[in-house]
């Protein structure tokens, strides 16, 4: 099996920054300014209704080169460009062919990461958004205010339907990826219930995933792992067997690190230094202790006063809380040592 881009990149706990569709030259000046080399783009803004190019994606390569970042990561490819693969509708075959496509020029243009999402239904929130210290605003969900009879497609739609179109999809697109070093990383589904609008969420669990990676044991498929989903499952102990689990096997692509108040039928998204997860130097420690050695990004965070709708801001504190964090662990050998406790 050819070598996979990510092996060429760096083996460390690092911070990027993600979230965003543009790589313009202020927001690569940003990423350089809080002290990040990578980045991970969300739902890109390239061309094609269809498939992305290789001019395109090597375009924007180049450019993160040109700030002396490193393009990471795409998150998420419209769902118009593989709608018909997660219901298993006719057209999916076309649909595949086109996503093939996408997977192979990204291969050549040396972005090492595709993240992924299972969910046709797409991710729920509830209005109005909450309200954080200080009059900061967080999106929340809470299933009871949401209609339990709502069918987004007309139709209910089965836990092994999602698995059988999944596999159909993973059979197909996973050869092309390891053949061009791609790597696929799977995010949760969000929020994880057992269904929204009558369409089953397969991603809502620890099972959901060991089931995956059982399947297609592949070092070419993995966890984009959400701690704040994660921690929505089953709080702490959740995050910690998710991580103990899946880390040491390399099944951790990359972190979403970020935290929650309450259970995924009805959360409240906080401030990296809130949640339920109320150490979170000791989440930072089992990521290290079990090998994680990639990027995390601080993903969704409150919109603070005079933010931008991306939210500079909030993600300034978050990623100089993460930065912190990871600062702690990497020293904390030489500390144990200057304090006379055993490392």
């Amino acid at each position: 099996m050819p070598e996979r881009l990510l092996d060429s990149m760096p083996k460390e706990i690092r911070v990027a920054l993600g979230q965003f569709r543009d790589p313009s030259d202020d927001m690569l000046t940003y990423i350089a300014q809080l002290g990040a080399q990578d980045f991970q783009m969300n739902n890109a803004g390239f061309p094609g209704d269809k498939q992305w190019e290789y001019e395109d994606l090597l375009a924007a390569r180049k450019k993160a080169e040109k700030h002396g970042l490193r393009l990471m990561s795409l998150e998420n490819v419209p769902n118009s460009f593989f709608d018909k693969v997660m219901l298993g509708e006719p057209g999916r075959d076309e649909q595949i062919a086109h996503m093939q496509n996408t997977i192979r020029n990204m291969g050549r243009a040396g972005i090492p990461i595709l993240g992924i999402h299972w969910m046709p239904s797409s991710v729920w929130s509830t209005n109005p958004p909450a309200k954080r210290r200080g009059g900061s605003v967080a999106r929340r969900f809470n299933i009871a205010e949401h209609d339990p009879d709502e069918l987004t497609f007309g139709r209910v739609i089965t836990d092994e339907e999602m698995w059988d179109n999944f596999k159909y999809y993973m059979e197909r697109i996973l050869p092309v990826a390891e053949e061009f070093g791609v790597t696929f990383a799977v995010h949760p589904d969000d929020p994880p219930v057992p269904q929204l609008g009558g369409v089953a969420r397969i991603f809502r669990n620890f099972e959901g995933f060991k089931r995956m990676t059982d399947t297609f044991d592949s070092p070419n498929l993995g966890l984009n792992f959400c701690i704040g989903c994660w921690s929505e499952m089953g709080g702490r102990e959740n995050v910690l067997r998710g991580i103990r689990y899946f880390a040491p096997r390399g099944k951790l692509i990359y972190i979403h690190f970020r935290d929650v108040e309450g259970t995924a039928d009805n959360f409240t998204e906080c401030y990296i230094d809130e949640g339920n997860l109320e150490n979170k130097l000791e989440i930072m420690l089992a990521l290290k202790e079990n090998g994680f050695n990639s990027f995390l990004i601080d993903d969704h965070v409150p919109h603070m006063i005079d933010d931008t709708r991306w939210g500079h801001r909030g993600r300034a504190y978050a990623i100089g809380y993460l930065s912190a964090l990871i600062d702690v662990v990497n020293k904390m050998p030489a500390l144990s040592k200057v304090n006379g406790v055993p490392a």
